[in-house]
């Protein structure tokens, strides 16, 4: 018997995927319509998370954050079943995986943060990428059972808050990279350039290609063979903000990335590759 705490789009997707599979789920919410809407497909739905963990070989969790997660293991606790594991999807602070691991360990249980790169459609298809990381023996016995789940389990070695530290820089990244979508929108619209003609760019030059290459640069260190210099990134940072501020359009990222080329510049960089934007990452 598996259980599931918290029925939000995510959770209620791997319920109705596991359900699916022919796995006995027992499901609880705290709004409890969210978990009702899963009996009518086969989900014992229970009032109380203590209630609803009863009996349980697993537990999964899909919360909303480190408070939330140790407020509801609180109230499961009592009806927790001996040497049931506790695997948690949700994205949380490293730090306070860490401590969850060690604090679940000293009551004899197991934790283990399991978050994902999974939106609601994956949850259903059993696809997208799941990250643990821990004790070796633990993950042994557990990844089979994620397999069956995700597309994709990315195992980040030993250290319990590895996986919920990469969860953390993954949605840096997509956060970064949607607003500077949003920035070249911007641009787009005050030149009269259309969204479609920036769909066509994307399309056919993939930046993301690029990543692997970029990440190598600037992990090496090495700057002082420009490709592209930072003076003439600088310029074109100019040209982008004065033709939004010359159609009355806003950029988010653009200002802060020149202010801090800016002070590059001043320090004697202006000739190494522009990747030296980069070069205290690693500090």
């Amino acid at each position: 018997m598996v259980a599931f705490l918290g029925m939000g789009l995510l959770g209620s997707n791997f319920v109705k995927a596991l359900l699916n599979k022919g796995y006995g789920v027992n499901v609880w919410n705290r709004s409890p319509a969210r978990a009702q809407a899963l009996q009518p497909l086969g989900a014992h739905v229970f009032a109380t998370a203590a209630d609803a963990v009863a009996g349980a070989d697993r537990v999964h969790l899909t919360l909303k954050d480190d408070a939330a997660v140790n407020e509801v293991l609180a109230q499961a606790e009592p009806g927790l079943k001996k040497g049931c594991i506790i695997i948690d999807h949700t994205t949380t602070s490293a730090e306070g995986a860490v401590e969850r691991t060690a604090a679940w360990a000293a009551k004899g249980f197991t934790y283990v943060h399991a978050p994902v790169f999974m939106g609601p459609q994956n949850a259903l298809e059993s696809t997208g990428t799941m990250m643990v990381s821990g004790d070796p023996a633990i993950l042994a016995d557990i990844v089979p059972e994620l397999e069956k789940m995700t597309g994709k389990v990315l195992n980040f070695g030993t250290k319990a808050g590895t996986a919920a530290g990469i969860k953390l820089i993954g949605n840096l990244f997509l956060i970064a990279m949607t607003a500077g979508v949003s920035d070249a929108l911007s641009l787009a619209t005050g030149l009269g350039i259309g969204a479609d003609d920036v769909a066509t760019l994307f399309a056919s030059w993939n930046p993301a290609g690029m990543l692997p290459a970029r990440l190598q640069k600037i992990t090496s260190g090495s700057f002082d063979k420009p490709t592209w210099e930072l003076n003439m990134a600088r310029k074109d940072a100019r040209l982008m903000m004065e033709a939004a501020a010359a159609h009355h359009k806003t950029l988010t990222v653009i200002p802060p990335i020149a202010a801090h080329m800016d002070a590059l510049i001043a320090e004697g960089f202006g000739q190494y590759d522009w990747t030296v934007i980069a070069k205290d990452a690693l500090a």
